[in-house]
């Protein structure tokens, strides 16, 4: 078991799990106003993947992702469509979970939604409410940052730099500009409201994930992650929530950088989104995991079709290396290469070493970057003879498992060429052998448009579905 560190976005420094131990981890999930695009997808493996590595590791880990299905967007979002904000919101959460299940990275340990935990914010609101730090004016309560001394100590922000954003609230009902909402009394145009000490009203959305980090995870877990854009004001009034109601509350904070369109980050207000589900239909699972994990996830990621196109070819170039090197022919199952023998130092060329490196890679801040450019040396060396192809095959396997691309290692399962393709190829060889290379060129072409490509080898030709 080794040590797993992350970079604290409190602290600014690099921090360490304690080896074996229980590690919870929130990670920020959506608001079910619209299907997702594919910059909320980002947190959604970043985090689910390094679940999967720390319980390789050895670690304990619980990874809990909200849904946020009370908020001021979907009643807006669902008098546009027609329906009510109950009935869009399972709608579209719906559509989240089946677009997210599309990764195949798994599910998160524990999906909790808003409006399953109103009781608990309610009740927390009238704890903070009794401690002073809260108020109640025109059936909202408000908190009041100004009770809170360390407010602002995530983000880094002077007073006169805050916008609350969306739960900002009504201006004539708080006594400061910064304070922001807790709860909102219930307005004539909403369908859903909850009853309160306060009134019928709604949870706003801050409380919201303060009340389900805790109900899940207790009021002092290990990891706090999310967007680098909910810093603040989202993450810095959880902070403010639970800790002035007496809770110790995250112990890191860990931010994945946005996904950008040219200069501006992908959100549906810029309106430049490209949602996940189209991503996937455009470019396949697999390219889509391999693009997420392409830079280290505390950077910002440029999106566009040049970056789609590398990340195709990535996944491709893998699919090819288990074309010619299938793990039948290895004799083994991922996990059981050499990656499981005697580890290499520095310089050492072998399966194993690079497996170490692989390891050791996403254990420093989750460097994925870096851990698959190990992943593509060792596939190079393997391709240019300097190690034996059927001893690299289960150790690339073992790395691919764990970033989530598994399947790259049965490139054609399922793939059997018709009927019609087969006597395709059948004729193209016969063209070949009488030197008729046009025809041949010709018969290429008409495999490729129905989707096969033909690999030829020592062994004769065979056909392969394209990428």
């Amino acid at each position: 078991m080794r040590e797993v560190s992350i970079k604290d976005t409190l602290s600014g420094e690099l921090r360490s799990l304690e080896p074996g131990a229980a590690v919870g981890i929130y990670a920020c999930g959506p608001t079910v106003y619209s299907r997702i695009h594919i910059g909320n997808a980002r947190p959604f493996v970043v985090f689910s993947l390094f679940s999967r590595f720390l319980r390789s590791e050895g670690y304990r880990p619980k990874l809990v992702v909200n849904v946020t299905d009370i908020n001021d967007k979907i009643y807006v979002a669902a008098r546009a469509a027609g329906k009510g904000s109950e009935e869009f919101g399972a709608e579209m959460t719906a559509a989240y979970v089946e677009d997210t299940d599309r990764l195949g990275v798994g599910r998160p340990d524990a999906e909790p939604l808003a409006s399953e935990t109103v009781a608990g914010i309610v009740s927390l609101i009238a704890e903070l409410v009794e401690a002073g730090h809260a108020y109640e004016s025109g059936g909202d309560v408000y908190y009041r940052v100004r009770s809170f001394d360390d407010y602002g100590k995530l983000s880094n922000r002077r007073p006169e730099d805050m916008d609350q954003g969306e739960d900002a609230g009504s201006a004539p009902l708080k006594e400061d500009r910064l304070d922001f909402a807790l709860w909102k009394a219930h307005k004539p145009d909403e369908d859903t409201s909850w009853d309160s000490p306060w009134g019928p009203g709604r949870p706003a959305w801050h409380i919201e994930c303060s009340v389900m980090a805790e109900r899940e995870l207790g009021a002092s877990f290990a990891i706090h992650g999310g967007g680098s854009d909910l810093v603040f004001p989202h993450h810095e009034n959880e902070i403010a929530q639970s800790e002035g109601a007496g809770r110790p509350f995250a112990k890191i904070w860990m931010h994945n950088g946005m996904i950008e369109t040219g200069a501006a980050k992908m959100s549906k207000s810029e309106g430049n989104i490209f949602q996940l589900s189209t991503a996937l239909d455009t470019y396949g699972r697999e390219a889509v995991v391999a693009y997420l994990i392409s830079g280290h996830y505390r950077q910002p990621l440029a999106f566009g079709e040049e970056q789609m196109e590398e990340s195709v070819a990535r996944v491709e170039r893998l699919r090819n290396f288990f074309r010619e090197n299938p793990l039948q022919a290895a004799g083994q199952a991922p996990g059981e290469g050499s990656a499981g023998k005697q580890r290499g130092g520095p310089g050492d060329p072998s399966p194993g070493a690079r497996a170490e490196a692989f390891r050791v890679a996403l254990a420093d801040d989750f460097n994925t970057p870096r851990a698959l450019a190990e992943v593509f040396e060792l596939v190079g060396e393997a391709n240019r003879g300097e190690v034996p192809g059927g001893d690299a095959a289960p150790v690339v396997a073992e790395m691919l498992e764990l970033v989530g691309l598994s399947t790259l290692t049965q490139p054609d399962e399922g793939a059997e060429a018709d009927q019609d393709a087969q006597k395709l190829m059948q004729e193209r060889e016969q063209a070949r052998a009488s030197k008729d290379f046009a025809k041949a060129d010709e018969l290429r072409d008409q495999l490729a448009a129905l989707g096969w490509e033909v690999r030829d080898s020592a062994e004769g030709p065979s056909l392969v579905p394209k990428a």
